[in-house]
């Protein structure tokens, strides 16, 4: 940290430091996620009034100087917009801004579900101080795409479905139960997707969530001997446990790990 200054120095602190600060300042943004993602799931499928929408724009202005202060604090500016949480982001804002410029629509109303995915992130920064989070770093991160993965597909089975003639979809809850049954194959064909479009969206559920329910059960078989730990020269993210050195550039890696459990 010794090259940076003045405000880059103290963001970056903020997010990759050690010390009081740095720890409040990672929790209090865990639980504006926490709280975000359950706005999310509600206020979508509620009456909107000027209230949702000023509480919109302050969510999504936090967002926004969390996504620009991210990007501030970035070493390698290209790895930053090749990471896909946040593109994530980006579009979280654009959709929280959108009634400024267009009307809510319900595909608008599906993406604000990706915010969900920031939550892990901020998990894995304090995982030094969370032994649990380093021991299990790889199951977290299979169970949170999966949770998101439901979550957001449930958001578009109810934006498709709600209100079509003859459609079982009349709650998210529904929509929720529709997403599960596929996934797990349970199929207990009460709730059904009406459309060419509805059956697309039944595949992708079976499909994607099958694949990805998988992946779980092998990060719990298969324990990685991983650690996640970016080069800030070559931004190489994955090393093992007791590296010292940067296997593809060779700089003196400083990995904080309590050792293989």
């Amino acid at each position: 940290m010794s090259d940076r200054k003045g405000l880059n120095r103290q963001l970056f602190w903020l997010y990759e430091g050690h010390g009081t600060w740095p720890f409040v300042f990672r929790w209090a943004m865990l639980i504006f996620d926490m709280v975000t993602i359950v706005y999310f799931l509600w206020a979508p499928f509620e009456a909107r009034g000027r209230t949702h929408f000023i509480v919109d724009y302050i969510i999504g202005g936090v967002i926004l100087l969390d996504l620009l202060a991210r990007l501030y604090i970035a070493r390698h500016k290209h790895l930053f917009f090749m990471k896909w949480i946040n593109w994530a982001d980006m579009i979280v804002v654009v959709t929280m801004f959108a009634p400024l410029l267009v009307s809510n629509f319900a595909f608008l109303r599906v993406l604000r579900a990706v915010r969900a995915v920031r939550a892990f992130t901020f998990v894995k920064r304090v995982r030094v101080l969370t032994p649990f989070f380093q021991r299990h770093e790889r199951i977290i991160d299979k169970v949170t795409n999966l949770v998101v993965f439901v979550f957001i597909t449930a958001a578009l089975v109810y934006a498709l479905q709600v209100g079509r003639p003859n459609s079982n979809v009349h709650t998210y809850i529904d929509a929720l139960y529709f997403t599960v049954t596929s996934l797990t194959t349970t199929g207990y064909g009460d709730v059904i997707l009406e459309g060419q479009l509805g059956r697309f969206v039944a595949i992708l559920v079976m499909v994607l969530g099958l694949s990805m329910f998988l992946q779980l059960l092998r990060a719990i078989i298969e324990p990685s001997d991983k650690v996640e730990c970016e080069c800030e020269d070559c931004g190489l993210l994955l090393h093992d446990r007791d590296a010292v050195h940067c296997k593809h550039c060779g700089r003196v890696m400083h990995i904080d790990t309590r050792g293989q459990v």
